[in-house]
């Protein structure tokens, strides 16, 4: 069990990362770790010895996310009365708030597939040949979707500063 443990918790940071950016949930991205982490314990003896771990792991956190967003789909949102303690106070960000808040819906604009790419490469800093193996597709895939989520996201940042610059006018 130390070994496993010695492989697994250098790779907590970038799972956490991760599954911050697909789901903007301290809470939630905890427990999609700790979900992660869990499976890839159970099934550690269905792990494939010469594959990467790295990859791994973030397949399981993948599909774990997916999964998720599946079943909330068929359940529909739940909200209780705590969510009105937690509405922001109306245009009262900065203006690096306001950057990494555009920055972060341009990511929910774009589909999951390229959001996937596009995090794993750009944040974790996959090699396109371990994301080909995260999600399951060739490289070409991997290049393609990249390349496509790069261009939504250019575009979507320069439209937000045009807005923004309109409304300063």
């Amino acid at each position: 069990m130390n070994e496993i443990a010695s492989l697994l918790e250098p790779q907590i940071p970038s799972l956490r990362r991760y599954a911050w950016a697909l789901l903007r949930d301290d809470e939630a991205a905890d427990d999609l770790v700790q979900d992660t982490l869990e499976r890839a314990i159970s099934r550690w003896n269905l792990r494939r010895r010469d594959g990467d771990l790295r990859a791994w792991l973030f397949a399981i956190q993948r599909n774990l996310f997916l999964n998720g967003v599946r079943q909330r789909r068929r359940r529909g949102p739940h909200v209780g009365m705590e969510i009105l303690d937690d509405l922001p106070a109306p245009d009262g960000a900065t203006d690096g708030t306001a950057g990494l808040r555009d920055i972060l819906s341009g990511l929910d604009a774009l589909p999951e597939e390229q959001r996937s790419v596009l995090l794993l490469v750009g944040v974790e800093d996959l090699s396109y040949e371990q994301v080909a193996q995260v999600l399951d597709v060739p490289i070409g895939t991997v290049m393609s979707r990249l390349s496509r989520a790069r261009d939504k996201m250019r575009r979507f940042m320069e439209t937000e500063r045009n807005a923004v610059l309109r409304r300063v006018k």
